[in-house]
């Protein structure tokens, strides 16, 4: 366990030597961001709450809903995915959804107070008259007056572009863990093709989602590299999911060990501390959460969740208890506007 200390700082201190708590800085190294995740409890997440209130409202939680529109069948290989045909026991390969399905469920999201509708498909990348199926699902989601988000896979710049054209508000493409674990959990895709359609997304004028995956069997060396990895993006995610892994019976992660809830949240202040202007979202993993674990998470800077009863594959919270918890600790949420 570290003393407290942070490049020269004190233990009670808040303030970093770069310029103020919050400031936002691309050039986060391992050691710093390891030095958080080994700072005492109390004083992370002092550190972490006072960046978040510089940035946020303490008290709003982003809600955002997720649809698989195109379920099973991936040829990736990530060993945490039921929806790779790699694996003994995996979900049943299904089309892709049909644009006015989707929108039913769009609207019945918006009307349950989403305010970003996510459409998920398991593609390695997607083929050109998919692409267009799906920005047809972007428009129609856009029309209702909602943020949209897709993840697709791999993207090229003319992929991308085709998005933006589309109207599209968010891509997600996930790190997973840090550079070098990653090999551990996919042989398929690379570190850097994850990088490159990053890039391709940026470029293209669109806003990105991309966060990581706690509890793999990584280290907390790993865990601190995927923060320095995201940290030191040449701009900062607009949106950082952390998730819990789930663990699914029949892929190579289906027996991986537990994480203490209060190393996840260590993870989640991190990623406050040094993506001040990020939405930090607590991702999938909330099913098998206590309430008072949620809780030190929102504590932490997360301020943004996911709601619904399911999430690609895995379950989710039901809205009730969501609605119930944030009741609970007076808590409001951003509303889909529109």
């Amino acid at each position: 366990m570290a003393d407290g200390n942070l490049a020269g700082l004190s233990p009670v201190s808040s303030r970093p030597p770069e310029g103020g708590a919050g400031t936002v800085r691309h050039d986060w190294t391992r050691e710093e961001v390891r030095a958080l995740l080994d700072l005492p409890f109390p004083e992370l997440l002092f550190r972490a709450q006072t960046v978040h209130r510089q940035h946020f409202d303490p008290a709003e939680v982003q809600i955002s809903t997720l649809l698989s529109i195109k379920t099973g069948g991936c040829p990736e290989d990530c060993g945490y995915c039921p929806q790779s045909a790699h694996h003994e026991k995996k979900v049943k390969a299904e089309r892709l959804m049909a644009v006015e399905k989707v929108l039913e469920e769009a609207r019945r999201a918006k009307d349950a107070g989403a305010a970003r509708f996510c459409m998920g498909a398991a593609w390695r990348s997607p083929k050109d008259h998919d692409l267009e199926t799906v920005c047809s699902m972007i428009e129609g989601v856009k029309s209702l007056g909602m943020e949209t988000c897709v993840t697709l896979g791999m993207l090229d710049s003319r992929q991308a572009g085709r998005l933006r054209e589309a109207g599209l508000d968010y891509y997600n493409h996930n790190l997973d863990t840090s550079p070098e674990f990653y090999g551990e959990i996919i042989s398929t895709r690379t570190y850097q093709e994850r990088l490159d359609t990053l890039e391709n997304v940026r470029s293209a004028g669109i806003s990105v989602c991309c966060g990581g995956i706690v509890g793999m069997g990584e280290s907390e060396n790993d865990r601190a590299g995927l923060i320095t990895a995201l940290a030191t993006l040449p701009k900062h995610p607009e949106s950082v999911p952390v998730n819990l892994l789930v663990r699914v019976e029949g892929t190579p992660l289906g027996n991986a060990e537990q994480v203490d809830p209060l190393d996840f949240v260590r993870v989640l202040a991190a990623a406050r501390i040094t993506m001040p202007e990020s939405r930090v979202r607590l991702a999938a993993g909330r099913e098998h959460m206590t309430d008072e674990a949620q809780t030190l998470c929102f504590l932490a800077g997360a301020n943004s969740i996911f709601y619904g009863e399911r999430l690609l594959t895995t379950p989710n919270p039901a809205a009730t208890r969501d609605r119930a918890l944030l009741d609970r600790l007076g808590m409001h949420t951003t509303i889909a506007e529109g």
